[in-house]
């Protein structure tokens, strides 16, 4: 598996629809994701697959401006829009090869505190983009996954949560070993860093792509916060003491870096008022939302980053501009993304450039 900081050749999203999870319709969330997808275009071509319901809507949301990149829409049937966790993740061998591997998907905990009651269509988009793309995949059957529980450095490291991996709603009958087998059989890595927890009240089961990335071979960024008071503040002390401890796959230290979250925030009565019921869990109001800017999408030549109407959100994204210095950071809004349970790395999947063409 590449890192994310790999040159791409496209990216992929799915367009939000359902009513039980996002707001008046699905329209603010449609709006935001169109933004993502701007962004996104300014440096690569993006994919958006929509529900055959939906796609006239997408293809109409989607016009506009011209981006220097196309945005196209193609036909992908779904239960929610989150590409991160249900499409593909794509491995490339040193032959020039492509393949998507198709983790099983079961909405988060399945039965066992999942995040709706049926996800088969979910569990279909790995292999409906991999055909699109004309690749052969990997299934794996018996063994769930999110692309959002998982981060590498593309040179034989991952990073993960104890919180996510060794919840007993995802792979009960494996141990830790067995997942860490399975990792480096799928993504050919070496190493597997765990920290203990996410970000507080993830209901992903604190996935780590919400508190800790790699920003390039040796040295990650950990969501901080200095208040003591918070819970996170717990969850972050101890994700960097055991990032202190480890070596990555080629033996070296991590170099550590703090990136500072934003204020606590909630959503309101107001947010949640057209939320419709259906098969998904409803949310309360006044809800703490996993707000964090290591949400963050590298494509190329960018780092697509969710703000909060935050004080924190310029000195967060000059700090992520420092760890990328070569590309160009573009700042979206992330409200309305996070109101359902997410942000922008959730909402994206890289197809990374085949090395031939590299």
């Amino acid at each position: 598996m590449p890192a994310e900081w790999e040159p791409h050749l496209q990216t992929w999203m799915i367009w939000p629809e359902r009513t039980d999870n996002w707001r008046n319709g699905a329209r603010p969330a449609q709006a935001a994701f169109a933004v993502v997808a701007r962004a996104i275009a300014a440096f690569e071509p993006v994919v958006v697959g929509a529900s055959p319901r939906q796609f006239a809507s997408a293809r109409q949301c989607l016009a506009g401006e011209p981006t220097a990149h196309p945005i196209r829409v193609v036909e992908i049937d779904n239960d929610d829009a989150w590409c991160r966790d249900t499409g593909p993740t794509f491995v490339v061998n040193d032959k020039g090869g492509l393949r998507g591997i198709d983790w099983m998907f079961n909405a988060w905990g399945g039965t066992n505190g999942g995040l709706y009651r049926t996800w088969l269509r979910d569990d279909a988009v790995a292999a409906q983009i991999t055909a699109l793309v004309g690749v052969e995949r990997y299934r794996t059957d018996g063994f769930v996954l999110e692309g959002g529980a998982i981060h590498v450095d593309g040179e034989g490291t991952l990073l993960t949560t104890e919180a996510c991996l060794l919840q007993p709603n995802r792979n009960p009958s494996f141990t830790r070993s067995g997942i860490e087998a399975m990792l480096r059989e799928y993504l050919s890595i070496d190493r597997v860093i765990w920290l203990a927890n996410g970000i507080v009240n993830d209901e992903t089961d604190e996935h780590v792509d919400n508190i800790c990335c790699f920003t390039r071979p040796g040295e990650v960024l950990l969501a901080w916060t200095d208040d003591v008071t918070d819970p996170q503040y717990q969850h972050s002390q101890a994700a960097q003491a055991r990032l202190g401890e480890a070596t990555d796959a080629k033996g070296r230290r991590l170099k550590v870096r703090r990136l500072p979250l934003p204020a606590v925030t909630h959503a309101s009565a107001a947010e949640y008022a057209t939320v419709e019921r259906g098969d998904a869990i409803p949310r309360a109001a006044s809800t703490r939302l996993a707000a964090s800017y290591i949400n963050f999408y590298v494509c190329n030549g960018g780092v697509v980053v969710p703000a909060f109407d935050d004080p924190m959100d310029d000195i967060a994204a000059n700090i992520i501009a420092d760890c990328f210095p070569t590309r160009q950071v573009v700042q979206v809004p992330g409200r309305e993304i996070l109101l359902g349970g997410g942000n922008v790395h959730c909402i994206t999947q890289q197809q990374p450039r085949p090395l031939r063409f590299i």
